[in-house]
């Protein structure tokens, strides 16, 4: 399902329901207009888009110099954040002296949990994985008791012909899923076997690859829509290497994705595993993971146990290189301009930015961060009365499953759907059904010339085509966010990229400065938090040389 991983969120809301049939007045997403609690209109409007974060300039202040610090971790999103819980939970000996920079007056980044009317919802990703590093991270943040999962056992759809058809969640149901023929069932197995064209000698997209190894109906039905829901990307243009590496690894290493399979298991069987921390619960089945109060509750309890050491409304500004080795680090903050040294520096701030901070530093590296391609997508948050419901999409007279992803062929915009008050419990009032909706994405850029209502409006559209009742009332809107840089592309070259900005940071010597992010972990919520123990780790070893020598 839609596991966004999105960047720089502007604030666009709407609380109150929006008479689809009527055209407003507002011309576009960057359009704000005050309240209109006392109008005749049946709506009321507060909304913005923001670009990237900025603060009023500062005078100077005096004194605002720090005392050295081990490491300077630039972001507060769930990256940063992470990491420094990492340093002070696994690497306590060498990465405690630590200081987060954000440039906004909050943490969290992309999370963004929003809650009003008896409702609770997500406008940036909407769920997690529970891994064991991110049960891990919430464990050591005082989540434990927080947790919620959802019914492993709840069904995914995928649109089809017109139809609401369900994914196969175990073996078991390959043979009876209606989601592909007979002959693309077929095609698939021979494939995953080994009985299909040999790679290539070049990289290949995630289409090709899927293609090849497991037919065009794999593709169509599953992956592209898939693609639609986690990168928001165009699977013609996502490298397969980059954006699902362990699927690539597979046919690398075992000849073919059957075979690659039995390899990995053999290697984790002879592996000795080491024993699982019993402070961590154990979920049932392939299910997804949230917070009572949703996604904001990890960032939010990180930046509580981490206090001082992480600074809000601190924008930065420059990086010099000293002779020692460390770093001098220049911030605009309320206070004024604040200097601060350290040995290492870490940046999870979107590629960009991080390519115009350290452009002066390597304007080789500057370049290749520069060139990741991050598309527009727009959250859409509706509720429908429960009676809006189609009969045939209820289970038990009730709306059950994870969500639903739409394939670009079908004649649909809006790229997925979750069924946010059937994921989790308490997020919408008795009676009602919460819906959020992704749509743009690599494939629909043209997103950001449509008004807030012209994208509820498509929403609306679509969902009556298989989901809503065609004669339902029109939606409650509780939040239209739109991201116009939304998730990094893991395209064809992507790694390539990556590796000449670290290779350019470290022949120029540049050692201490790292590179973490979403960008460069995977864009699920998941593999950030598990590419924060990664930079964690580099950060620790490269510590160690100053407290062990």
């Amino acid at each position: 399902m839609p596991t966004l991983t999105l960047a720089d969120p502007p604030t666009l809301r709407l609380l109150s329901p929006v008479n689809l049939r009527r055209s407003t007045s507002i011309s576009s997403p960057f359009f704000c207009r005050p309240s209109r609690n006392n109008c005749t209109g049946p709506w009321r409007v507060r909304c913005a888009v923001a670009g990237e974060s900025t603060i009023s300039s500062s005078k100077v202040g005096d004194g605002n110099n720090y005392s050295p610090v081990d490491c300077v971790i630039v972001g507060a999103g769930i990256s940063g954040l992470c990491i420094a819980q990492a340093l002070a939970t696994k690497h306590g000996d060498v990465g405690s002296n630590v200081i987060v920079t954000e440039a906004r007056d909050r943490v969290g980044g992309n999370i963004t949990t929003m809650e009003g009317d008896g409702y609770l919802w997500e406008e940036g990703p909407n769920s997690f994985q529970p891994s064991d590093s991110m049960l891990t991270m919430a464990v050591d943040s005082g989540l434990k008791d927080d947790l919620v999962l959802g019914d492993p056992n709840a069904p995914r759809f995928v649109l089809w012909n017109g139809k609401l058809r369900p994914v196969p969640s175990k073996p078991t149901d390959l043979p009876f899923f209606d989601l592909m023929s007979f002959p693309g069932k077929l095609r698939a197995g021979f494939g995953a076997l080994g009985i299909r064209p040999p790679p290539p000698d070049h990289e290949e997209s995630v289409e090709e690859f899927v293609r090849r190894n497991l037919g065009d109906e794999v593709f169509e039905r599953l992956i592209e829509p898939f693609c639609s829901g986690v990168y928001a990307g165009d699977p013609s243009k996502l490298s397969m290497k980059a954006a699902f590496g362990k699927v690539w690894k597979l046919e690398q290493k075992g000849g073919s994705i059957i075979g690659g399979t039995f390899k990995a298991i053999q290697e984790k069987n002879n592996t000795p595993k080491p024993p699982r921390d019993p402070r961590l619960p154990k979920p049932k089945g392939q299910t997804v993971g949230s917070f009572k109060k949703g996604l904001i509750m990890l960032p939010e309890a990180i930046s509580k146990r981490l206090g001082g050491k992480v600074k809000l409304s601190w924008k930065l500004s420059s990086i010099i290189r000293l002779d020692d080795g460390g770093y001098s680090l220049t911030y605009e903050t309320p206070e004024g301009l604040v200097s601060l040294q350290s040995r290492s520096v870490v940046m999870t701030v979107p590629s960009r930015v991080a390519s115009s901070l350290l452009h002066p530093l390597s304007a080789v590296a500057a370049d290749a961060l520069s060139k990741f391609y991050y598309p527009p997508v727009a959250a859409v948050s509706i509720s429908y009365p429960k009676e809006a419901i189609r009969t045939e999409c209820l289970i038990e007279g009730e709306l059950k499953g994870f969500g639903q992803l739409h394939p670009r062929s079908q004649g649909v915009e809006t790229l997925g759907t979750i069924y946010s008050s059937s994921l989790f419990p308490n997020r919408a009032p008795p009676g009602r059904i919460l819906l959020l909706n992704y749509i743009g994405g690599a494939t629909n850029p043209g997103i950001l010339s449509k008004t807030e209502s012209e994208l509820v409006e498509a929403v609306d559209r679509d969902l009556r085509k298989m989901l809503i009742n065609p004669n339902a009332k029109d939606p409650l809107v509780l939040g239209v966010r739109v991201w116009p840089q939304a998730i990094p592309q893991f395209l064809i070259g992507h790694l390539d990229l990556l590796d000449a900005a670290k290779s350019a940071l470290r022949d120029g010597g540049f050692q201490g400065m790292f590179l973490g992010g979403n960008y460069v972990s995977g864009v699920a919520l998941g593999r950030c938090v598990e590419g924060a123990y990664e930079v964690a780790a580099e950060v620790a070893d490269f510590l160690s040389q100053y407290v062990y020598k």
